[in-house]
């Protein structure tokens, strides 16, 4: 397998596992991080995350990679592989900027 390829594979399941471990712990959900799907829907009948909870995850998010979320970007609260998409997305077009 590629290098590059690995690190990237590398790093995007360690960004699904902290994703994971914030989730339940800042929502108090009673789920080990293996029992999430990463396409798991947050919002509506897959967790169930209201608003507030909603607000919970952005901040989150934002604590723990250091990027920012704006106000109107609701679309990454589809599913914990959505976030990624985002945290990777973001953190490139920051290290992409350097």
């Amino acid at each position: 397998m590629d290098e590059k390829l690995k690190r990237a594979i590398e790093q995007r399941a360690h960004i699904l596992k902290i994703i994971k471990q914030d989730l339940i712990t800042r929502l108090n959900l009673s789920y080990e991080p293996e029992d999430l799907h990463e396409d798991v829907s947050l919002l509506g009948s897959g967790l169930g995350l209201d608003s507030l909870d909603a607000l919970e995850v952005i901040l989150g998010i934002e604590h723990a990679f250091d990027v920012k979320v704006e106000e109107d970007n609701i679309a990454i609260l589809r599913s914990i592989n959505s976030i990624a998409d985002y945290v990777l997305e973001t953190r490139g077009a920051v290290e992409g900027s350097s």
